[in-house]
Formats: C-alpha cells, structure tokens, sequence
C-alpha cells in the first residue's frame, strides 16, 4: 500500500498565496485532517511529517500548511501576527472544504495547538481537537524574545534570533499575541480534546498543559510525553504522539467513505467489490481477509495488490513451499528461501502459435531464486529442478479450465 502527496497553494488571510501539502492515505479518506505547525516553524519540521505519516496509516489525509511569510508561503512574517495564523487556518480549511472535505480533526505543535484550540469552534466540521506542546496562554510566546521587547517597543520592529534564526518581529505582532485569552476558547471547546505534553519540556512548561486540562471540559484525555524535547526531535518520540493521535482520534472521526462489509466466508475464495472506487474488493480466503486494487495509474488506490500481483505471489510462495518440503525431506542445508517474481509481457515468436490465433503476446513470468545455505552445486541444481515442479508453476504452464455461472 502507498500513500500520495499532494502540492496545494490558495491565498491566504493577506491575500499572498499560501503553499500546503496533502498527505492522502492509500485508498480512500475516512476522514481530513488539519495541522497547524509551531512558531516561526513550517509544514515540513519533522514532527509535522510523522504526524501526517501515522494519521495515513489509519486512513485519515492530512493537510499541512506553512503559514503566511513562513516555509514556502508568500508574504512577509514581519507583517503577521496570531490573528492573521488563526485566519489562513479558517482558509485551509475553507480549501478542504470545497475541494476535498472539511476537516474533522486539528492537529497543533506549540503555538500551532494554541491557534487550531481557537479557530475549532468557527469550524462546525470538527469533531476532535489535539495538541502538543502547547501554551496555556498565547502571549507564552512573547518569552522567547523578552530581552529584544524594549527595541521593538522603541523601533516597531526587531531583527530576534529565535532557534538560531532571524526574523523581524514587529511591535504589531506583540500586541496582537497579548490580545488573546485561550482559555476562554478552551473552556468553550465543545469539542473532545487530547493533550499531549512533554514534563521536561523547557519551552512550554508542562504547567501549560496543566491549565488547558482545568479549562476544558470532558470528553478530554492526556497524554505524557516523557523524555521529549519541545520539538519531538527524536524520532521514537514523535511517532509516539503520532500514535496517540491516530488512536485516540478513530473513536470520535466519522468514516466519510465506509466501505460495504467484507463477505461471509462462503467458498474456498470470496472477492467482493467495497464501495470504494472502482477496483477496490475485499478477499476473503478461509479465515483470511486482505484487498486488492489496482494502481492509481489506472484508477485505482493502489491500497492493496492487483490480481497479477496476487498471481505472481501465488507463484512465488508455492516456489517457496515446495522447495521447503523437498530440502527438509533430503535434509539439505537450505537457511532461507526468497523468491522474487516478475511478471510482464513479451512478444511471442512462435510464428505457429501466431497463426493459430493466440495472439502475438504472451504472459512471461521471471522468478529469481535466492537459496541461502553451504549447499553443493549438485544440490542447487537439484532445487533448481524442483522449483519447475511446484504445482502453481505446473498449473500457470499447462493452463486450466474455468467454469463460470452468474445468479
């Protein structure tokens, strides 16, 4: 199964084009969800990737967009401030609505967790809200550059090192930060709330998240992200989140495209369509149940194997087994076995078979055998031999008969 991204671009709060990205699952969304990244950061810091990766997993796509003046979006970061980030989150949401659809589920890091706790209740479509790291108070964010706050207060503006970088902050933006009460917005929610928060974490205290549980009402949930720095540097730790996320949110999201159940067990293979897009079926084959699709270059999700994959493994995995049996019962020193299996099509030079009408192609299976162990050339042959034998590869060689009746 693969996943898709998607470049979005649409203007933003001060009219500059904003650059996002869609993280689709394979096969169809069961619901959209919207990621709101931290301070003077962008859509692509790696807790942002790992979050989107994780929600793909479990069928939800993910839209994440670098605010106005930040990442890859026009306009100039001086001139922003936290009301024009909660507006560009309202317009990407807006974007999904009417090209996708409408977010259920807000994701943000930081200061990105303060802004989608704002803006979940101008979102009718939200249905769960999550954070990380974030602040109890959005004027927190004015401590990371208190001692450059008399120069801005006298100039306007400031150039301010704020993780090794430099950006002008304007007195505008100061302002604008200490204008809002979040906890009002908090205890408005009306929304299911999970707040994930590292205790060490020496950006945003853990008191932060402290005040934003008081505030809220239930249903909401914690989650200790012990050992995690501010920025989930570390990878174990920002797919911990992630995972949190993905789980926590399945019980209160709508599946947006569910899918026809999959078919009772009723013959030896069932396949059945699922209602979603035009190649997607269910298999069922015993107590087994998996998909199978076809790849999105001809129309399908590419959420599971095409029937001539589903060949080929038939033929690799009965290469596999009968090998298996035929080293044991000779008690050769096989380790492993792995088969690789290629299937494409050739042309057919056999100008006899052309002329008797079957065509001018034919289905060419490759299979690559990897046989580890200190075996002998005479064995190797010997399982060489064998592998011809195997009965997928005696029943694909010497076709079959199939019966079909429709009721």
């Amino acid at each position: 199964m693969t996943a898709a991204s998607i470049r979005v671009t649409f203007p933003g709060s001060q009219g500059h084009l904003l650059a996002g990205r869609l993280d689709l699952p394979a096969g169809p969304p069961r619901a959209y969800a919207l990621f709101a990244h931290c301070f003077t950061c962008s859509k692509d810091v790696f807790v942002a990737g790992r979050i989107a990766a994780e929600l793909n997993a479990h069928g939800i796509a993910v839209l994440r967009i670098d605010f106005t003046g930040l990442g890859s979006s026009g306009g100039d970061f001086a001139n922003t401030n936290f009301t024009s980030n909660l507006e560009d989150l309202r317009l990407a949401a807006a974007w999904l609505r009417e090209n996708r659809c409408a977010p259920q589920l807000l994701v943000g890091h930081s200061l990105g967790g303060a802004a989608v706790l704002a803006v979940a209740n101008d979102l009718p479509e939200t249905r769960a809200v999550a954070t990380i790291g974030a602040p109890a108070d959005v004027e927190h964010v004015v401590s990371l550059f208190t001692d450059d706050l008399a120069t801005i207060a006298r100039y306007g503006d400031a150039a301010v090192r704020i993780a090794g970088r430099e950006f002008r902050i304007a007195q505008t933006m100061v302002d604008d930060l200490r204008s809002h009460t979040l906890l009002a917005c908090v205890a408005d929610l009306r929304r299911p709330l999970l707040i994930l928060h590292s205790p060490i974490d020496n950006v945003v205290g853990i008191e932060n998240a402290a005040r934003l549980y008081a505030a809220a009402r239930h249903p909401k949930s914690f989650v200790s992200l012990d050992g995690a720095d501010h920025l989930l540097s570390a990878k174990s730790d920002a797919v911990y989140a992630a995972q949190m996320i993905a789980t926590w949110s399945a019980r209160h999201l709508v599946d947006e495209n569910p899918a026809v159940p999959a078919p009772a067990f009723g013959a030896q293979v069932v396949v059945a369509e699922t209602g979603q897009g035009p190649f997607l079926n269910h298999v069922v084959a015993g107590g087994h149940q998996f998909l199978t699709d076809e790849p999105e270059g001809v129309g399908g999700f590419d959420a599971g194997p095409s029937p001539y994959d589903l060949l080929a493994a038939a033929l690799g995995a009965c290469t596999s087994m009968t090998l298996r049996m035929y080293a044991d019962r000779k008690r050769l020193p096989v380790e492993r076995i792995v088969v690789e299996v290629t299937h494409d099509k050739r042309h057919l030079d056999d100008s006899d078979a052309v002329a008797a009408g079957q065509g001018t192609m034919i289905d060419h299976f490759g299979r690559l055998v990897h046989v580890d162990g200190p075996l002998t050339e005479q064995q190797r042959e010997s399982l060489q031999a064998i592998a011809n034998k195997c009965p997928v590869h005696r029943t694909i060689e010497r076709g079959a008969v199939i019966s079909t009746s429709f009721v």
